[in-house]
C-alpha cells in the first residue's frame, strides 16, 4: 500500500503543476492537487517501512478524505459544465474534478486493503 500512496502522491503533485502551469499561472489555487500530494508522498515514503506502513497509509488515507471533500464541489460543477453550460473558471473545475476521481479511487483501494488485511488476520502481502 506504501508504493501506492507514494505514486498516488505523485500523481497529485503533477496534476497539480500542469494544472497550474497550462492555466499560465494565473491562480496558486491551481496548485492545491500538489499541496495535497506532497504529504501523501511523504508518507508513502514513511509507509515504506512496514512497521509504519498502517499508520502512514491510515494518515494519507484521511489526508484524501480531507482533500476529496474539498474538492467535491467541482465534481458537482462538472455535470452542467459537460452539458455545455458555461461555467465560472472551467479549468478548475477539471483539476477538482480529477483529483476527486483520484481520490475515490485510492481511498477505494485503502478500504479494500485494509479490509482483505482483516479479513485474513495477517497483511496481504501487497504494497
Amino acid at each position: 500500500m506504501a508504493k501506492l500512496t507514494i505514486f498516488f502522491g505523485t500523481t497529485l503533485v503533477v496534476v497539480g503543476l500542469a494544472g497550474y502551469l497550462c492555466t499560465g499561472r494565473q491562480s496558486v489555487t491551481a496548485l492545491i492537487p500538489a499541496f495535497v500530494g506532497v504529504p501523501i508522498l511523504i508518507l508513502g515514503g514513511v509507509g515504506i517501512k512496514p512497521a509504519r506502513e498502517k499508520l502512514a497509509c491510515l494518515i494519507a488515507a484521511i489526508l484524501t478524505l480531507v482533500g476529496l471533500g474539498g474538492c467535491m464541489p467541482g465534481l458537482i460543477k462538472l455535470v452542467p459544465l459537460l452539458r455545455g453550460h458555461d461555467g465560472a473558471r472551467p479549468a478548475a473545475v477539471y483539476l477538482q474534478s480529477l483529483m476527486a476521481v483520484l481520490s475515490l479511487i485510492y481511498l477505494a483501494t485503502y478500504i479494500r486493503h485494509v479490509m482483505t488485511r482483516n479479513q485474513s488476520g495477517k497483511p496481504s502481502g501487497k504494497s
